[in-house]
């Protein structure tokens, strides 16, 4: 008997970690999110840090992922291309400044002040995140560190 109280009190106390680990996605977020892709299809949310919940889903097709912030307030939205779908403009600076580093990946980010290529290429151990605007222009390269690959 005491064995079973054990286990019943185990098993209580994992639910509840369970629960305060997973919690539920608040309505405002979902109703922004629904409002904002009303088309989403296969949609699964985590709580992508304190203060912003991920969505990530099917849209026309392709894998998308997208962030609101606890008040629902729409942050941003990605989506995987492949390399062939870069601009000239990005593939020519890629030939000239990262000769022989490879694109491991490839995608357009969408904010509020604008949308961005963002590009992960990397070389043996040299990796850099790359960020062009929607006119080839790079705008940033930052060295990414193994910690960083999260």
């Amino acid at each position: 008997m005491r064995k079973s109280i054990s286990f019943v009190a185990a098993s209580m106390l994992l639910t509840a970690s369970a629960c305060a680990q997973n919690p539920e996605v608040p309505e405002v977020v979902k109703t922004a999110f629904s409002q904002k892709f009303p088309d989403a299809k296969k949609v699964n949310w985590d709580m992508e840090d304190a203060s912003s919940w991920e969505a990530e889903f099917k849209l026309n097709g392709m894998e998308y992922s997208s962030n609101f912030n606890l008040k629902g307030d729409w942050l941003e939205t990605e989506h995987e291309i492949k390399k062939s779908e870069l601009p000239t403009s990005i593939k020519e600076i890629l030939d000239q400044n990262f000769m022989g580093f490879k694109v491991k990946e490839a995608e357009i980010s969408e904010k509020a002040d604008g949308t961005v290529y963002e590009l992960a290429v990397e070389k043996g151990e040299e990796e850099w995140e790359l960020v062009f605007d929607m006119d080839g222009k790079l705008l940033e390269k930052k060295a990414i560190e193994e910690d960083d690959e999260d």
